[in-house]
């Protein structure tokens, strides 16, 4: 990025309009077939209650490289290569799946996750799982909006509810009667987070107990509660996002857990979660955040295939899916300006119940709580707003099954696909595993090892441009999103504006992203098949 490029930034973000009222507008520049729109879009910065569990120092950028406001005088995009990298690589997480004996049994080799924050505190979550009591691994990416506490919640929440759906009956009543007893529950879920992932602790509680009214319910369905695959991620998103509804309407005397649950319930979260069973993929999608599968023909060429629909006023199954669901009356008035109601980006959410409730049912929940203004709860009714729901939280699943040139699964939030097409994502993951397989057999020592033989190694890799390069996928993906120029190589002084954008500039640019990249064991998978 030049000197005036940069200049021109920060000029234009000082001139910039501002607008009083309770929230923010942004200019957000969206690539689209590489001509650039600019739209003005509603946001509100979520604020958590003096007191409650802070959700923010964690997942921002750190704050030692990264301006709060485009006013102050000393203003710099410079930052060294090595803050670059520390700023990149601060949200790294993998994992690798294996047994007692030091291998991998399982069609998932690795995964590799990450993420940059765009606002102020991130609105962007992820969650990564071992199912305990069933079989299969669990990957989820979740996009907050209007804050984040919607997308808090269904990450801490969500895989439960999928994993209690697959549940047999048998087991559901082996951890009824634990809870009953009072006797230690076996763990559903064995997690893999990052350090600064963090919980709503305070819930906790309240959380595992309607998870438990969930397997009840199950419980006291007449047939066996063993839903497919299919049917267990529809019931689970659903049932979810009914939970959250209820618990914003029923009494609460403590006052935390109160303004915890109508953040949840007034923000909203889109969702995207993959299961794998052995050579069984399945990938639930309410929103716009996508999964792709990169796929590694026989010829060795690359192809790229979606296993997700961006639920949003761009496709046309949504638009005819809202039409089928409101009156005729209402078709020129359900998307305006590419926004459902004239507001919201994806078609479909968890949360966000402005768009679900009715106006007496809105009207009452927030004249009997507390400072609605201090928990900053968006409480604009749009025009035209005649038969809710608008929005719902049910998922699309789509099933594959997983071939041995099926290499890897990326899963992220729009603000890296705002970025990358599925097929530039595709090629950067492909390059970069390529390259990493070529670095293995430089590690291949000649006996004697001494001193001289290692630093002549080190130098061949570093004149390889292997000493640099950055062994998370996930970080990869980001740099080459927010720093690419238009030969697609990554410009240093671009990527370091891009870091050091002020918190009032950055979301100007970028959203936040989050990427997770599961890797697949092609050797569990051919064996199946020759089983």
């Amino acid at each position: 990025m030049s000197r005036t490029v940069s200049s021109w930034i920060l000029n234009s973000a000082r001139n910039s309009v501002v607008l009083q009222g309770k929230g923010r507008w942004y200019s957000i520049c969206i690539p689209n077939r590489n001509k650039i729109k600019w739209k003005l879009v509603f946001s509100k910065t979520h604020l958590l209650r003096a007191g409650s569990c802070s959700l923010d120092t964690t997942l921002s950028l750190h704050k030692a490289f990264r301006h709060t406001s485009t006013e102050e005088e000393h203003f710099s995009f410079q930052l060294s290569p090595s803050q670059i990298n520390d700023i990149l690589r601060a949200g790294e997480l993998s994992h690798k799946t294996l047994d007692l004996n030091g291998r991998s049994g399982s069609s998932v080799l690795r995964f590799e996750s990450n993420q940059l924050a765009s606002n102020s505190p991130m609105e962007d979550r992820r969650s990564a799982a071992t199912c305990l009591q069933t079989a299969g691994m669990m990957f989820g990416v979740f996009d907050g909006h209007a804050g984040s506490a919607c997308a808090q919640a269904v990450s801490e929440r969500l895989l439960h509810y999928i994993a209690v759906s697959l549940m047999s009956r048998q087991t559901l009543e082996e951890i009824e009667l634990a809870v009953e007893s009072m006797k230690p529950v076996r763990p559903i879920l064995q997690w893999h987070r990052h350090p600064s992932d963090v919980e709503y602790r305070e819930i906790a509680s309240q959380y595992f107990e309607n998870l438990r009214v969930y397997w009840q319910h199950l419980l006291d369905l007449d047939t066996e509660p063993g839903f497919s695959l299919e049917e267990a991620m529809v019931c689970a998103f659903k049932r979810l996002d009914s939970d959250i509804s209820l618990e914003v309407q029923a009494p609460q005397e403590n006052e935390l857990l109160r303004n915890i649950a109508l953040q949840v319930a007034f923000s909203g979260a889109t969702a995207c979660v993959a299961h794998v069973d052995g050579v069984h993929l399945h990938v639930a999608n309410t929103g716009d955040c996508r999964a792709v599968l990169g796929v590694r023909e026989e010829d060795g060429t690359w192809t790229t295939l979606p296993l997700t629909r961006d639920h949003n006023a761009y496709d046309e199954f949504e638009i005819r899916r809202l039409k089928r669901e409101h009156p005729r009356s209402e078709e020129k008035t359900l998307f305006v300006n590419d926004r459902l109601l004239g507001i919201l980006m994806p078609s479909r959410a968890f949360g966000d119940v402005q768009l679900k409730w009715s106006k007496e049912l809105q009207h009452s929940v927030l004249e009997n709580s507390c400072d609605v203004e201090a928990l900053n709860i968006y409480q604009y009714v749009p025009p035209n707003y005649h038969t809710p729901p608008y929005l719902t939280a049910e998922p699309e699943v789509t099933y594959h099954k997983l071939r041995s040139k099926d290499k890897f699964l990326v899963i992220a939030s729009d603000g890296l696909w705002e970025l990358l097409s599925n097929e530039k994502v595709v090629k950067l993951v492909a390059g970069h595993l390529t390259e990493l397989n070529m670095q293995n057999p430089q590690l291949t020592f000649k006996k004697p090892v001494n001193l001289g033989y290692m630093h002549n190694l080190l130098l061949q890799r570093k004149s390889r441009g292997l000493a640099s390069l950055d062994q998370n996928i996930a970080t990869h993906l980001i740099r080459h999103a927010i720093g690419s120029n238009e030969y697609g190589e990554v410009d240093p002084e671009k990527l370091a504006a891009m870091l050091t954008l002020p918190e009032d500039l950055a979301r100007m640019y970028r959203d936040d992203i989050t990427v997770t990249v599961v890797y697949f064991n092609s050797e569990t998978i051919e064996g199946h098949y020759r089983s």
